[in-house]
């Protein structure tokens, strides 16, 4: 019977009247993991929220500059559970120090991660950093230097490898093979404008990365991820067509792309393309990938209208050799519903596995730091209005791999 027990059963309120003694079903095992949260905008409530589900830790302590943050994290942490005592840190330093906390989710604003993780990793804890790794290569590259001999997790908050979608189309072109060897991968999402953050500081690229880095790192970590190799060359065209145009902040003009075309090309002569728009009125993202014994389309929905048709849709055509398949691959509801499509609760699942010693699929710093790489690659071809090869711009930057 243990397969029927699952976090919607344990944690459902119907049953809140059940003493302990007369739980089975609904019983849940106390959190053994506290976690401090390093951020409190809607990342950072999504992470807190998603924690709480997950259910093997609870957020212990919270610390940002923004007191309208801190308000509102504690107003979302009243509903998630029946501790009192959520502590408010007064400095960065006392947040990632406290001896009383295991780890740190990180989700502050993208300009200000590596002087979060340089405190961070001073207190030796799990540390969970939301994408991008950072917004520019030195420091991403400082980061990857930093974690080399880190004993602890040191895991980055590239999700969507975990929604549904994703997550069997990476099943059925890496392990199950169903595409045979894969020759294309194509991405695509078109999606609503850049949402208000503290500062607008997502409006501008000396603090977000450019929106090629802030938003498109999650699609090149899949495109990493699928084609099994290293970018050598990135080619982007794109431009700043409708969103913020006349859009100003304290005197400074906003300047992120709301669309492009970003080409790649992978050292094992994999092609990879990505198409982004900004200023559509629904959200949707699709995935194709082509091999030589197959295609698979991948596709998630969420628009504004009252038809019914599913979230998400998976299709795999093999021809006459091989059988082909039209699925719908989803979560429960409530998981769905947690994040990013369910994506944030598997990277806690994940993220305490990992702690407890299970190897899992997390993402790595070192491919964050290749998930920036093309990012920062595509923001420079936009601006040089050329490819740009990744080894050069490596070298240009004193950055050396090998």
């Amino acid at each position: 019977m243990n397969e029927l027990k699952t976090k919607y059963i344990s944690n459902n309120p119907k049953f809140d009247y059940l003493p302990n003694t007369d739980r089975y079903l609904t019983y849940s095992e106390q959190a053994k993991y506290r976690f401090n949260l390093i951020g409190c905008g809607n990342m950072g409530i999504e992470h807190m929220r998603v924690t709480m589900l997950e259910g093997r830790a609870i957020i212990h302590g919270v610390y940002d500059p923004n007191p309208k943050s801190i308000n509102q994290v504690k107003k979302q942490f009243a509903t998630l559970s029946q501790e009192t005592n959520l502590v408010e840190y007064e400095s960065l330093a006392k947040a990632c120090n406290d001896p009383d906390v295991d780890g740190l989710i990180i989700c502050t604003p993208n300009f200000t991660h590596i002087e979060v993780v340089k405190e961070a990793i001073k207190s030796g804890k799990h540390i969970m950093l939301e994408k991008p790794m950072t917004t520019n290569l030195e420091d991403a590259y400082e980061v990857v230097r930093m974690s080399k001999e880190y004993t602890s997790i040191f895991q980055i908050g590239l999700q969507y490898r975990y929604k549904a979608i994703y997550e069997e189309a990476i099943h059925e072109t890496l392990e199950r093979k169903s595409l045979g060897t894969i020759k294309t991968i194509s991405i695509m999402e078109h999606r609503v404008p850049f949402l208000d953050k503290v500062n607008q500081w997502n409006k501008f690229s000396k603090y977000s990365g450019g929106t090629l880095v802030e938003k498109c790192c999650h699609y090149f970590d899949l495109m990493n991820l699928l084609a099994q190799a290293k970018p050598v060359q990135v080619y982007a065209s794109g431009s700043m067509a409708v969103n913020f145009t006349d859009f100003e902040y304290k005197g400074e003009k906003s300047d992120i792309i709301d669309n492009a075309f970003v080409t790649v090309l992978y050292d094992n002569g994999i092609r990879a393309n990505f198409n982004l728009c900004m200023f559509s009125p629904l959200f949707y993202e699709e995935l194709v990938i082509c091999g030589d014994e197959g295609r698979l389309k991948a596709s998630e929905n969420e628009d504004f209208l009252p038809t019914k048709r599913p979230r998400n849709h998976l299709e795999i055509l093999r021809g006459e050799g091989k059988p082909s398949r039209i699925t719908t691959p989803c979560y429960p509801i409530h998981i769905e519903e947690s994040g990013h499509g369910g994506g944030t609760y598997y990277e806690h699942v994940y993220f305490v596995d990992n702690i407890e010693g299970t190897s899992t699929s997390t993402a790595s710093v070192e491919e964050g730091f290749w998930s920036v790489v093309v990012g920062i690659a595509a923001e420079e071809s936009l601006k040089q209005g050329n490819a740009i090869l990744v080894e050069e711009l490596l070298t240009n930057r004193g950055i050396d791999l090998k």
